[in-house]
């Protein structure tokens, strides 16, 4: 009994050991995975950042701020968006930054605390982590975006909206519009889109939106990106356009509407067809991943660049 109670105890330690090994070892992408903490208004916030090999003498970076969603961590979402191959190759940043399970036991950014001090104190952390790598690495703070998933997108629009010359694009995947919901109590009603955000306030033009979301989605529900799209749309002045369907291969089908003001795009909204609350084209092997659907990374970097190289 004793040596069975032996090696069944160096089975469970070498599983543990194998684990966190596992979560230390850095996301793949031909970069440096390099681990930071910021500290703002809500605490203490660790992020991780990636930063691909071979930098030049002078040569400066765009920045893309990726948010992850309930249940995941920054390592998770780098793995399922694989996003930081996509930033090894375009030769970009991505700054992954890390909910803190003590502030909310799902590890959700709490966009909806805007009534309390949670929304204004997490959008703090996450300004003093972006100042931080601005500071420390060659950035270009002209060319810094967001996105996020989830409770990250939600974070990310709301963030895009309180500090809207910070950044030149957002990227909500299966998110809430900013305003649907300013307390925990409102935070159900408005994933499941029944509630409508508030017409917003006159003020700077907000960075460029597009919204990914599934059409089968029912953790947040599709009338949620709908919503932010004509948002932004309404904050701009601007029409929507002809809805195009777009298939790639046997990837699930998407349909893409444009509202623009002249010859600017404002928003754009990509419902894709038969996915539920999922990055689309993620790895399926992490939560909130499926690979069945068109690539959401190549799509977000995408629309970032054009962005980034406009007027």
């Amino acid at each position: 009994m004793t040596r069975s109670t032996l090696r069944s105890g160096r089975r469970v330690l070498r599983r543990a050991l194998d684990s966190a090994a596992e979560r230390m070892r850095a996301p793949p992408g031909d970069g440096d995975w390099m681990a930071g903490q910021a500290l703002g208004l809500g605490g203490m916030r660790r992020f991780h950042l990636f930063r691909p090999r071979g930098l030049r003498r002078g040569e400066k970076l765009p920045l893309l701020v990726m948010l992850h969603g309930c249940g995941q961590d920054d390592r998770g979402f780098a793995l399922s968006t694989r996003m930081n191959r996509i930033a090894a190759r375009e030769r970009f940043m991505v700054l992954y930054p890390l909910h803190e399970r003590s502030a909310n036991a799902q590890g959700c950014w709490n966009w909806f605390g805007t009534r309390s001090r949670r929304a204004p104190g997490e959008m703090s952390c996450l300004m003093a982590a972006i100042d931080q790598v601005c500071l420390f690495h060659p950035v270009d703070p002209a060319r810094i975006a967001l996105a996020g998933l989830s409770a990250g997108a939600s974070m990310a629009a709301l963030l895009a909206t309180r500090h809207p010359a910070r950044f030149r694009a957002v990227v909500m995947h299966s998110g809430v519009a900013p305003g649907c919901a300013d307390a925990a109590s409102d935070a159900l009603a408005a994933m499941r889109g029944q509630r409508s955000p508030a017409a917003p306030e006159p003020g700077p033009p907000w960075p460029p939106l597009l919204v990914i979301h599934g059409s089968r989605d029912r953790v947040v529900w599709p009338e949620c990106g709908r919503a932010a799209a004509q948002l932004w749309a309404e904050q701009a002045g601007a029409r929507a356009g002809s809805a195009t369907r777009v298939q790639r291969g046997s990837r699930l089908p998407m349909t893409m509407t444009r509202y623009r003001k002249g010859r600017r795009t404002v928003s754009m909204l990509c419902e894709i067809e038969g996915l539920g609350h999922a990055w689309s084209g993620g790895d399926a092997r992490e939560p909130h991943g499926d690979a069945s659907g068109p690539d959401a990374s190549r799509m977000v970097w995408a629309f970032v660049r054009r962005q980034f190289e406009a007027d």
